[in-house]
């Protein structure tokens, strides 16, 4: 079993492509069918401890993955019984199920046992499940002690993430192959519980989309100094408080210089972080002759006149551009004209709501909606929430696991806005401030409000 750090995301489509290629490539379908059966029985093998174990089988492919992992678990002394939904419809899971020596029994009239593996339907389903198998898909894994689902729990859509009607939620997902949208979209990422990808011998897969991994950031170099290391300029406003935030999330997350430019001193902001009052020509001589500087505006900016000032002056100047919250609601088609002629990179960090008033609302996949974001607008997108996706205008695409929930709280945009910032101006791409932000997040646990999270960061920030 594989964890999914790094691992590449398919969708239906280029999952059956990657299928086909190795089918062209002389692999059977029920050679395939083989590998991924004889590879979930392995890992429910071990993970069953011994304990009896059912396997839910559907009609089509999934289902003879099923049948296949019930007949090398018993043949490998493990107590399984087999229940379908219906008769088997494909020819590979035809053969699967003729080779099963056991009884199959209705679904219906299943009876509980320990384990539970729900091999009924995979990618590509286009309806509902009926809702008697809903049913019945949810008593049996709720009875369970361990419920696995292969390759997607039944019933959720592979591309978009829904989850339609009143599915359960399962304790382990195992990916055949490589990893799909939903395995990382919410709602559905919270039907699959822990999930890992089993190898079926596809070989290399390329894709545009993958999961976010562990950054490699490591320590300063022995000859570095703060502005090599990275300025970070915060452009304050209205709410100081936010600005404030986003500005110590700079330091925290290893940016050698933060100015803020705000009217006052935040109260109880650290003694390291600058501050400056606000003029466009103070902004323009802190960039002079710094090479390293990235500029973050937008937390807490507000919506005025002056907001939108400091907004233009910061999309005329060069360097890595971060904007966030209430800049976002000020990009009008000048703007953002404006924006794709800048010679700096730009980031945008926009949460839903941000977002939809930015770019419209949208249907169907979060991952999808961010590309036509990023190759419009020509910024790359950091399309925050439970289930960030950060797509580049290129349609390079990386999605971060499940986030705390408990960064549901006001100011932890603004922590990441600054994460970012840092990123940028260290020469490093945002996808390494994402994961420094939920990394703190899951290192403070629970109830922790904005500043706890930006003060984590350091501790965070450190280990690596």
């Amino acid at each position: 079993m594989i964890p999914i750090d790094g691992q590449p995301i398919l969708t239906a489509a280029k999952m059956r492509a990657a299928e086909d290629r190795a089918i062209a490539a002389g692999t059977s379908v029920q050679a395939l069918m083989e590998r991924a059966g004889a590879a979930v029985a392995e890992a429910v093998r071990r993970l069953a401890a011994g304990a009896p174990v059912l396997v839910l089988c559907g009609p089509g492919n999934n289902g003879g993955d099923g049948y296949v992992a019930a007949r090398v678990l018993k043949a490998n002394g493990v107590s399984v019984r087999v229940v379908a939904s219906g008769e088997t419809k494909s020819d590979a899971a035809i053969a699967a199920r003729r080779a099963w020596d056991g009884p199959v029994e209705s679904i219906a009239d299943g009876k509980d046992a320990p384990i539970v593996v729900d091999a009924l339907f995979g990618t590509g389903l286009s309806r509902p499940l009926d809702p008697a198998l809903q049913t019945a898909l949810g008593r049996l894994t709720r009875s369970a002690n361990l419920s696995l689902a292969v390759d997607l729990p039944s019933g959720v859509t592979t591309d978009e993430g829904a989850t339609p009607g009143n599915l359960p939620t399962f304790d382990i997902t195992l990916a055949l192959g490589a990893l799909k949208p939903a395995h990382l979209l919410q709602p559905a990422a919270a039907q699959c519980g822990t999930v890992r990808v089993l190898d079926i011998g596809l070989g290399d897969i390329s894709s545009l989309c993958h999961v976010i991994a562990r950054p490699d950031l490591g320590a300063p170099p022995t000859d570095a100094h703060k502005y090599s290391r990275g300025l970070v300029v915060v452009i304050g406003g209205a709410m100081l408080g936010a600005s404030a935030l986003a500005a110590e999330a700079a330091l925290r997350s290893g940016a050698g210089y933060a100015l803020l430019f705000a009217d006052e001193t935040p109260p109880g902001s650290p003694h390291a972080l600058v501050r400056k009052p606000w003029s466009r020509d103070a902004l323009n001589e802190a960039l002079e002759a710094k090479k390293a500087t990235a500029i973050v505006v937008g937390p807490g900016l507000g919506r005025d006149d002056d907001a939108i000032a400091k907004l233009d002056a910061a999309i005329a100047t060069d360097g890595p551009l971060v904007i966030d919250g209430d800049a976002l609601h000020l990009l009008d088609g000048p703007r953002m004209k404006a924006l794709t002629e800048r010679k700096g990179g730009t980031v945008f960090t926009p949460h839903a709501g941000e977002f939809r008033a930015l770019f419209g609302d949208y249907q169907g996949s979060k991952i999808e909606a961010a590309r036509r974001a990023a190759a419009s607008s020509g910024a790359t997108v950091v399309f925050k929430g439970p289930d960030t996706v950060i797509a580049t205008p290129a349609g390079d695409t990386l999605v971060a696991p499940a986030a705390n929930s408990w960064l549901s709280t006001a100011g932890t945009g603004d922590v990441l806005a600054g994460a970012v910032g840092a990123m940028l101006a260290a020469g490093k791409a945002p996808e390494a401030a994402v994961w420094l932000h939920a990394e703190a997040a899951r290192w403070l646990g629970g109830a922790f409000i904005a500043d706890d999270l930006v003060r984590e960061l350091s501790a965070v920030r450190g280990s690596l």
